[in-house]
């Protein structure tokens, strides 16, 4: 397989990985998948970033992200509920 190949599949499972975690986060289905919105949340959230505010907005997100991500695990690890 060629470089160019390989970089593009890299890429587009990374752009899908993103897109899952807009839908896990459950944005798609709150916006009712409206794009403009999605956007504009991004780029708001891009603004915050860059902010004087940034490093802690950047440390308050990437706490709120693992927790969500260990909760999820510990979710899965205790099987499907009956």
């Amino acid at each position: 397989m060629r470089t160019w190949q390989v970089e593009r599949r890299q890429r587009t499972r990374h752009l899908i990985e993103l897109g899952g975690l807009v839908v896990k986060a459950g944005i798609v289905k709150l916006t009712n998948d409206d794009r403009v919105i999605i956007y504009g949340a991004m780029l708001w959230i891009a603004a915050k970033l860059q902010s004087d505010e940034g490093e802690h907005a950047r440390d308050l997100w990437a706490a709120k992200g693992k927790l969500a991500f260990n909760a999820e695990q510990h979710e899965e690890k205790k099987g499907p509920r009956t």
